[in-house]
């Protein structure tokens, strides 16, 4: 039986916010067993603590948003994908602010920390639930769908992504095992189409959103004049409509990054399950709603409230 895990010491790391803009301070410290996962908002009155399970997402429009009693925090999946894929069971985390920082859009920056600071075994059994039937969600409305298979190995994944777009039609990713996760999709940073900038702006999101720390898809040509007035939005240098592609200051990690990140979001949505899973999960088209909405379906199935 392996026993529970949690950091042998805390870390912290600093940026700003992809929503908010705000900077932004997360610390991520050693919990007793049992403890699970749980977020600490610090600059409000009585630190309120946000326990990190699906049942607690309130909403899932670019990110994945927890809140209990009026406290909320956003844009955890990176953080919580990486806390899951080094096998750490219990975490108390603590930020001065309503998201996580961005930091380069990736989970690569929350697994370093946890490399540099290492991880404890605990003394009370890991509790682990073993998928023995098929498990599904669909979303008929996005074609959107997530199954958990049983196996005979780990926790392992394999997700198709599809889009209305020339420049990103489709791409699939695999994981063979939490083992792979540092080298094989810790990178992949956080993606967006240019056609989504702007109402997304006007929504109040990504206000913290650059070239540094995003991927952007630019796949539909518009006019030179609406381009530049885009790019004064987002306070970057004017380009030329005509040249679609990807528009970001670092390279492509892999040609299928966005399909990684994808893979990469659902572990850290699956995170909130409470549990670690040996299954194997299919996912078509996946993305923050339906990852919660199969979170939450298998916290019943195991049996798991709150």
């Amino acid at each position: 039986m392996l026993k529970q895990r949690t950091l042998k010491k805390s870390f912290s790391l600093r940026g700003k916010g992809l929503h908010t803009g705000l900077d932004l301070t997360v610390v991520f410290g050693p919990a007793p067993e049992g403890y699970g996962y749980k977020i600490c908002r610090t600059d409000l009155e009585g630190r309120p603590l946000i326990p990190a399970v699906a049942n607690h997402v309130v909403d899932t429009t670019r990110g994945t948003v927890l809140a209990k009693d009026g406290a909320r925090v956003s844009t955890v999946e990176h953080a919580m994908a990486a806390l899951f894929a080094h096998g750490i069971d219990n975490c108390l985390i603590e930020v001065n602010g309503p998201e996580f920082p961005i930091l380069d859009g990736s989970a690569r920056p929350f697994v370093d920390a946890i490399g540099r600071t290492g991880t404890i075994e605990q003394s009370a059994d890991r509790e682990v639930y073993v998928v023995t039937q098929p498990i599904e969600c669909h979303d008929e409305q996005t074609g959107s769908s997530v199954t958990i298979l049983p196996t005979t190995a780990g926790f392992s994944l394999d997700i198709t992504v599809s889009y209305d777009s020339l420049i990103l039609p489709g791409q699939t990713a695999t994981l063979a095992d939490l083992s792979d996760f540092d080298e094989e999709i810790s990178a992949s940073r956080t993606f967006v189409f240019v056609r989504e900038i702007e109402g997304l702006l006007h929504a109040g999101l990504i206000r913290g959103g650059d070239l540094d720390n995003a991927i952007v898809i630019y796949e539909r040509e518009m006019s030179q004049d609406n381009f530049d007035k885009l790019a004064d939005l987002l306070g970057v240098p004017h380009m030329d409509a005509h040249r679609l592609g990807y528009i970001n200051h670092k390279p492509l990690v892999w040609p299928n990054e966005c399909a990684r990140h994808k893979l990469l979001d659902i572990v850290g949505d699956l995170a909130l399950i409470g549990r670690r899973l040996q299954g194997h999960v299919v996912a078509t088209r996946p993305g923050h709603t339906i990852n919660n909405k199969f979170a939450r379906h298998l916290r019943q199935v195991i049996g798991l409230t709150e």
